[in-house]
């Protein structure tokens, strides 16, 4: 990539309790490398790399209550500001905004349906160095029992545009979407927040799905299309940590 645009998803981190078993399944999966970082101050956070440029991250838990999650960052050119419009639209800001040496300023926030996101304001590093290629980032979806009021939040503090469906509205800026807000089944239980899951682009979702499932994760859904036009194969994934993935491929 050559520019991460304010507004835009610009990185996924996955937060687990075993780092290394971590990096043998996405390794194994998707071809990942990634060595923690030696620096102590960052507590042994680990760039996933793909061909030599970034993809994700990995990072212990802050704490045994946190759970296991991929959690997505949205870019901006001020994170003070930023932070402060989103609580003022409701959101919860829960950590920072703080400096991440000079690679950047992150804050951890809940938007107003419970879904953590974060903010990350680039310094020496922007974030995503590949996306929308096998192998790495190219969708997201929030899944929310107020998809509504989610997609006033980030369309307003973000400028996101929207493409409203009853069930299922896909999201972007200008033309470009990357990503959807689908209503949480009912049947989920109550205490299953709202949550944002990145979608990895694979060359075959059936092989990757089928490759996930010998690492030891566990296919939740799919492999199927999705149908509309033009829609994708798919398939979502539990990680064997319990950090909950899609992954996907145009037809």
């Amino acid at each position: 990539m050559t520019e991460i645009i304010p507004g835009s998803p610009c990185w996924a981190q996955l937060s687990v309790r075993d780092v290394p078993a971590a990096l043998d399944f996405y390794g194994g999966l998707f071809g990942w490398r990634g060595e923690p970082d030696p620096d102590p101050q960052f507590g042994g956070y680990t760039i996933f790399s793909y061909d030599g440029a970034a993809a994700a991250a990995v990072a212990p838990l802050m704490n045994p209550q946190q759970p296991v999650m991929w959690l997505l960052s949205i870019a901006t050119a001020d994170i003070e500001a930023t932070s402060e419009a989103a609580k003022a639209a409701g959101a919860t800001l829960w950590m920072g905004p703080m400096d991440v040496a000079d690679r950047g300023k992150w804050a951890l926030l809940n938007d107003p349906t419970g879904a953590p996101f974060a903010l990350w304001q680039g310094g020496s590093f922007a974030g995503f160095g590949v996306v929308n290629e096998p192998n790495s980032f190219g969708w997201a979806d929030l899944s929310t029992r107020d998809k509504d009021g989610a997609t006033a939040f980030y369309a307003g503090v973000f400028g996101w545009r929207v493409w409203p469906d009853e069930n299922y509205a896909m999201v972007g800026l200008g033309e470009d979407m990357f990503g959807g807000v689908m209503k949480l089944d009912p049947s989920v239980p109550p205490e299953v927040p709202s949550h944002w899951a990145p979608y990895f682009l694979v060359a075959d979702v059936d092989a990757s799905a089928a490759t996930a499932a010998r690492l030891g994760g566990e296919v939740l859904h799919g492999p199927t299309d999705v149908q509309m036009e033009n829609g994708p194969r798919i398939a979502v994934i539990r990680d064997p940590q319990g950090g909950t993935f899609g992954i996907f491929a145009p037809r």
